[in-house]
């Protein structure tokens, strides 16, 4: 809004040029996001417990320290929502068709989120929407921004380590269905201690503002061998959102935890995440960032599969996060070894740009 509203008048007051640099209003969103959700945080959280009674529900059968969890109020993703929208209304460019997408699963798949934490809370009952449910409502919003970005971009994938693009044709919208979708859910079974999904989720936003902004730069993109997608740059500023809110959000959220996120705002986060990358062609590069969200992901597949199959489970508890508290590692510890998986899953995701 800002950009719309004041760049144009550029000419009259030279201040107003700083609004064409996406780096600038980068920052700014991120500032914007940051500073909101943690002015708004005590007021939202009493607000929650006003509301909520007992909190999110804890499963009987997880590690028995999350008991004393009990009532700890839920939803606190909307807040990340809330200030991510904001940030991104009032700084991005508002005539970008990616920001707007951006900001359609966001906040869509965040709307399938608080309906599932919603019914958590009114039935007491830690399983919410049916997940087929769940997954079509998932799909249905997917397809849209799938559609959208067959009209805006090329149907191709960027391969990490090679100068080379993968065209998939028409199949295209499915396989981006299938990112946005995943990682949507990774990131949600991520979220089961206190901090565990939101810091690595700024992280990998983070990185992703990097990528978004060399992608929609002409000579950048060319140096760097990488898809150049007009108007993806704008992205950024979006991305700064998410690490704002996320930033923000983890002052209240980190060990122990004052108010969780929720599905209302882990589902949201993933398919933006997942909606960032595929919006650049870069659906592996965010496999390699967001490598700690395929591992929870895969760790809950191996096991179903393993008891499925010999009836016997390979870890102890999943996601395997549960596997190393039950092993008797202290949840902060986790969740800090986990971040710092994360980090370094981030930088070596921004080093295959340079290796190719």
């Amino acid at each position: 809004m800002l950009y719309n509203l004041l760049y144009p008048l550029h000419d009259q007051v030279s201040f107003f040029n700083l609004f064409q640099y996406i780096t600038f209003r980068t920052v700014y969103a991120l500032v914007t996001s940051l500073v909101l959700c943690w002015l708004l945080g005590p007021l939202f959280i009493r607000w929650l417990k006003a509301h909520q009674g007992k909190g999110q529900p804890i499963r009987n059968d997880g590690p028995q320290t999350h008991l004393i969890k009990q009532g700890t109020p839920t939803m606190g993703g909307v807040l990340i929502l809330l200030s991510l929208t904001i940030a991104t209304l009032l700084w991005a460019d508002l005539t970008n068709g990616f920001v707007w997408l951006a900001l359609l699963v966001t906040l869509g798949y965040g709307v399938i989120g608080w309906l599932d934490d919603y019914l958590k809370i009114i039935r007491r009952d830690p399983k919410g929407l049916a997940g087929r449910w769940k997954l079509i409502l998932q799909c249905m919003i997917g397809g849209i921004a799938a559609a959208g970005l067959m009209l805006m971009t090329d149907p191709i994938v960027d391969i990490p380590f090679f100068n080379s693009q993968w065209d998939m044709g028409w199949f295209y919208p499915v396989f981006v269905l299938f990112v946005l979708v995943g990682t949507s859910n990774a990131v949600n079974l991520t979220d089961g201690l206190d901090g565990l999904a939101v810091a690595p989720t700024f992280m990998v936003a983070s990185a992703l503002a990097v990528v978004v902004y060399l992608a929609g730069h002409a000579k950048f993109s060319a140096y760097l061998m990488i898809p150049f997608v007009p108007g993806a740059g704008e992205l950024a500023v979006f991305c700064g959102a998410v690490v704002g809110g996320c930033l923000g959000f983890l002052w209240y959220n980190t060990y122990p935890a004052q108010v969780f996120m929720g599905d209302v705002g882990a589902l949201a986060l993933g398919g933006a995440l997942g909606f960032v990358a595929c919006a650049v062609h870069q659906q592996f590069l965010l496999a390699i960032a967001g490598g700690l969200f395929v591992l929870e992901a895969v760790s809950v597949m191996v096991q179903v599969a393993s008891f499925k199959m010999t009836g016997k489970r390979v870890f102890r508890m999943a996601p395997i996060h549960h596997h190393y508290e039950l092993k008797g590692w202290a949840e902060p510890k986790v969740i800090v070894r986990f971040w710092i998986i994360s980090i370094l899953l981030a930088l070596v995701a921004l080093s295959t740009l340079k290796i190719r």
